[in-house]
Parts: structure tokens; C-alpha cells; sequence
């Protein structure tokens, strides 16, 4: 299991202080919307520069028509990042057109599809999607993995489903960790890091926990302690 620090602070700043206080931690790096369109192409190369051993997640949740989601995503690759996503719902042949341009370039990033978004409670998922979440995400998951991505962003609560019916190998980065029993804030569907590794978690997202802290490594290093190795 991999830690992914969600760089989610209001400004670049702020953002690159707390990747230097974090440099040489075992971390994957998460830039979301919000620091990506205001800051752009310049905090990946930032945040490479501070360390070559962060690796990036870029948290744009792609959902567009096939052919503007693939150009997109060739975009993503150029910038160096390791792993970027897309909404599943986009559809199935969205998510095949994005592999199709990016697998066969040199060193590709992995390509994980959203599911449901852990904001989401029962009711408000099934005012957009008509269903309920375990099966609508079990549905999203199937399709993402036939479409050959590499894996799915979701709740703790469906990592292992989601594993059972696609692949033991199939990813599953699962925002809304809570390690050590903090409140939830805006999210619903929040976990610890047990319940992570009970579910077979691959990564696990933190935020507030970490960039809140008034130490910020120690709060990073407590739970690299934490996680299970292997």
C-alpha cells in the first residue's frame, strides 16, 4: 500500500513548502483541479524538481467526448506524470480510446478510472446515476477493467469487491482516509488505514490530516509506519 499526499492547499506556495517538507518520504504526490488550473504545468515540474522520487498523481477526472478525453490524456502524458484518471461514466469508449493513445508510449502513466466519488452518499448517487453505489461502482469497475485501464479510484468499502470480480492486480486508489480517526469534513464514505488494508487497498489519499498538522512529516511518517508492507 502507497501513500498519496493530496496537495490540496489555496495557494502554489503553500502547496510546494509542504512537498519540501515532505521530500525523501516513500510518497506519491496528488495535484488536484483546483492547484492544476491555477498553477498549471509549472507544479508538476516543481514538485519533480524538489525530488525525482515523488511520484505525481494528476487528479483532473477527465470526462469529455472520446476523441477531446484522448487528446487530453496524451497531453497528461507528455507532462511526466505517473498516474492520471477519468470519470468511468464518460464510457466505454472513452476509456478505450484514452488507452489506445496512451499505452503505446515510453514509460505511460497508469490510467485510473472515478467510480463514485466518496462525497457521495446513497441518496444524492442515486439522484445522478439511478442506482445504488456498490452496484453502479461493481458496473463502472467491470467496464473500466474490460476497456484495460489499470485500475479504478473508490470508497474503501468497494476496493475488495472491485478486486474479487475484475483482478487481484486491478488497482484501487481510495480517497477519503481518515488514518487515525479524524473528522470526515465533506466526505461521506470514509475509512482508516486498517480498513484500507483489510480491503486491499493499493494507495490511499490523505489530506487535511497531513496539511492541517502543525508537522506535517511527522503525520506522514506515522502513517508510512502504519501501513502494511508487501
Amino acid at each position: 500500500m502507497k501513500l498519496c499526499v493530496a496537495l490540496d492547499l489555496p495557494t502554489e506556495k503553500e502547496n510546494i513548502s509542504l512537498a519540501k517538507t515532505l521530500k525523501g518520504c516513500d510518497i506519491w504526490l496528488k495535484v488536484g483541479l483546483r492547484s492544476f488550473i491555477r498553477d498549471g504545468k509549472n507544479i508538476v515540474e516543481e514538485l519533480k524538481a524538489i525530488s525525482a522520487d515523488f511520484k505525481i498523481f494528476l487528479d483532473l477526472k477527465l470526462y469529455d467526448i472520446p476523441n477531446t478525453m484522448a487528446d487530453a490524456a496524451e497531453s497528461i502524458a507528455s507532462l511526466g506524470v505517473e498516474m492520471f484518471n477519468v470519470h468511468a461514466s464518460s464510457g466505454n469508449e472513452a476509456m478505450k480510446m484514452v488507452m489506445d493513445r496512451v499505452r503505446p508510449l515510453k514509460n505511460r502513466p497508469l490510467v485510473l478510472s472515478v467510480t463514485a466519488l466518496t462525497s457521495f452518499d446513497e441518496h444524492n448517487f442515486k439522484e445522478v446515476y439511478g442506482e445504488n453505489i456498490k452496484k453502479k461502482t461493481l458496473q463502472f469497475a467491470q467496464n473500466t477493467h474490460a476497456c484495460g485501464l489499470d485500475g479504478v479510484v473508490c470508497s474503501v468499502y468497494e476496493s475488495l469487491m472491485i478486486k474479487k470480480h475484475t483482478s487481484e492486480d486491478f488497482l484501487t486508489l481510495t480517497p477519503g482516509i481518515r488514518p487515525f480517526g479524524e473528522k470526515s469534513d465533506d466526505q461521506k464514505r470514509v475509512a482508516d488505514i486498517r480498513a484500507a488494508h483489510e480491503n486491499r487497498c493499493d494507495f490511499i489519499v490523505v489530506g487535511r490530516p497531513i496539511y492541517q498538522a502543525s508537522k506535517p512529516l511527522d503525520v506522514v511518517k506515522r502513517i508510512i509506519e502504519t501501513l502494511p508492507r508487501g
